[in-house]
C-alpha cells in the first residue's frame, strides 16, 4: 500500500510540473529529487552528480548529435527538390499515382534523418503545394504524409533507437538493422492502402502525366543518386561490421557536407544554422535522459521498480496480453509525452519484467519505437500533427481525422511482427552470424 502511495505522489508531482510547463528534463530531475530526500537515505546531490554526469558522457550517446546534424545539413540542401523529381515519373501509372511521393519520399528522407518531426516538415514542404496543385485531394495528401512522416523514427539511423538502445544496453546497430524490414513493411502497407483508396474513388484522381520513355525516366532518377550513395554509406558500414553507429554517424555527417558542397548549398550560413539547430535539439534530448537516468536511479532506490515488476507478474498476463497491455499504455502516454520522453520514462521499469517474460529486447526496442510512432499521429500532442498544423494552419481534429487510417495500419503491423517476429530479427541474426 506505500509503494502504491508513494507511486501516486510521484506521479501527480510529475504531471503538476509537466502541466505547468517546466521542461520535461527537469521535471524528471525534479521528481527524482523528491522521491529520494522523502523516501530514501542516499545523498541526493551526490546520486544526481553522478548519474547524470554518467548518463552524458556515454561514448555510445555520441551517435545521436551526429545523426542530428546530418539531418539538419540535408534539411537545408536541395535534397527533397531532387527526390520528388525523381520519383514522380515512375509513379504516375500506379492507383494513386504521385501520392506515393509522400510516402516513398518519407521512407527515403528516413533513412538520412533519424527524426520524425524533420521527416514530415522536409517532404510536407515539397510535395503539399505540389500536390494541391495538381488536384490531388488535400485530405489523402495530409494523411499519408502525416502516416509516413512517422517513419522517420522506425527507420535507421534512429534518434529514438539510440535512446533505447542505452537505456537497454542494446546493440544500438542491431536496433538499426531491425528496423528495415519493419520499416518497409509499414511503407508497403501505406502504400497499399493509397492503392485500394485510388481504385475505390477514381474520380478524385487527377488523370496521369504525359507518358514519359524509359530513358527519361532514368534520366530523371539521376536526382536520387546522392541520397541513395549517402544510404549506402550508413547503413554499409554498419552492417558489414566495418563501423560502430558512431562511427556510421560521422561517416554521414562527412557525407552530407559532400552533398551540401556538390549542390552548392555549402555555405557559411547553412553550415552555422545547421549546426545551432543540431546542438538546440541534442541538448534538448540530452536534459531529458540525465533526468530519467536520475528518476531510474530513485526508483530503483525506492524499489518501485522491483514492485510494478512484481504486481504485473501476479497478474498472471501471458505473453501477448502482456504486449496487448504495453501497446494500449504507450499509446494513453503518447496522447501526452513525446516519444523520447516515453522510452526514457518507462524502460528502467518496465525492462526487468519483459525480460522475465522472455521477450527479446532487440524485438522489443522496435515496438516500442513503432508504438511510439503511431503516438506521433495522436491528438493532443501528436508531433507530426503539430509540424502539419503550422504548415497549412488546420484544425488538429482534422489531420488526427485523416491519419486515422495510417494508425490503425500501424496496429495492424504491430500484430503482425508479433506473429512473425521474424520480420524484425532475421536480420540482426543474419549480422551476428
Amino acid at each position: 500500500m506505500m509503494d502504491l502511495t508513494i507511486t501516486a505522489l510521484l506521479i501527480a508531482a510529475l504531471f503538476l510540473m509537466l502541466g505547468s510547463g517546466v521542461w520535461v528534463g527537469l521535471a524528471l530531475t525534479g521528481v527524482a529529487w523528491i522521491g529520494m530526500e522523502l523516501f530514501t537515505s542516499r545523498a541526493v546531490g551526490d546520486a544526481m552528480a553522478v548519474t547524470i554526469w554518467g548518463s552524458s558522457s556515454s561514448w555510445t550517446l555520441t551517435a545521436l548529435p551526429l545523426f542530428i546534424w546530418m539531418g539538419e545539413i540535408l534539411f537545408r540542401t536541395k535534397l527533397s527538390e531532387d527526390m520528388f523529381k525523381g520519383l514522380a515519373p515512375w509513379l504516375e501509372r500506379l492507383p494513386g499515382r504521385l501520392l506515393h511521393t509522400n510516402i516513398i519520399g518519407c521512407t527515403i528522407f528516413a533513412a538520412v534523418s533519424g527524426s520524425s518531426a524533420a521527416t514530415c516538415a522536409t517532404i510536407g514542404k515539397m510535395t503539399l503545394p505540389e500536390l494541391a496543385k495538381r488536384g490531388y485531394p488535400e485530405h489523402m495528401a495530409l494523411g499519408t504524409l502525416a502516416g509516413a512522416g512517422t517513419l522517420g523514427l522506425m527507420i535507421p539511423p534512429s534518434i529514438i533507437m539510440i535512446v533505447y538502445g542505452v537505456a537497454a544496453n542494446v546493440s544500438i546497430a542491431q536496433l538499426f538493422i531491425a528496423g528495415v524490414m519493419p520499416g518497409l513493411l509499414l511503407a508497403s502497407l501505406f502504400m497499399g492502402y493509397t492503392m485500394v483508396w485510388a481504385l475505390l474513388n477514381p474520380g478524385k484522381i487527377p488523370p496521369a502525366g504525359p507518358a514519359m520513355s524509359f530513358v527519361a525516366k532514368l534520366k530523371e532518377s539521376r536526382n536520387l543518386l546522392p541520397v541513395v550513395a549517402l544510404i549506402g554509406a550508413v547503413l554499409g558500414s554498419v552492417y558489414s561490421g566495418i563501423a560502430t553507429a558512431t562511427e556510421s554517424a560521422a561517416l554521414g555527417v562527412v557525407g552530407a557536407l559532400i552533398i551540401a558542397g556538390v549542390q552548392g548549398e555549402l555555405r557559411w550560413r547553412q553550415f552555422r544554422d545547421s549546426l545551432l539547430g543540431a546542438t538546440r535539439l541534442y541538448c534538448m534530448i540530452a536534459l531529458i535522459l540525465a533526468g530519467a537516468a536520475f528518476l531510474t536511479l530513485s526508483m530503483g532506490y525506492m524499489g518501485l521498480p522491483r514492485q510494478l515488476a512484481g504486481w504485473i507478474g501476479q497478474l498472471g498476463l501471458s505473453q501477448f496480453q502482456l504486449i496487448v497491455a504495453l501497446m494500449v499504455f504507450f499509446m494513453v502516454l503518447g496522447c501526452f509525452l513525446d516519444g523520447i520522453s516515453i522510452v526514457v520514462l518507462t524502460m528502467g521499469v518496465l525492462l526487468p519484467t519483459i525480460e522475465k517474460a522472455g521477450i527479446d529486447l532487440v524485438w522489443f526496442g522496435i515496438f516500442v519505437v513503432m508504438v511510439v510512432e503511431m503516438a506521433q499521429i495522436t491528438p493532443p500532442v501528436g508531433f507530426n500533427l503539430f509540424v502539419l498544423q503550422g504548415m497549412t494552419k488546420k484544425e488538429i481534429t482534422y489531420l488526427a481525422r485523416h491519419a486515422m487510417p495510417m494508425f490503425l495500419l500501424m496496429v495492424f503491423a504491430v500484430l503482425l511482427i508479433y506473429f512473425v517476429p521474424g520480420i524484425v530479427t532475421w536480420m540482426p541474426a543474419q549480422m551476428a552470424g
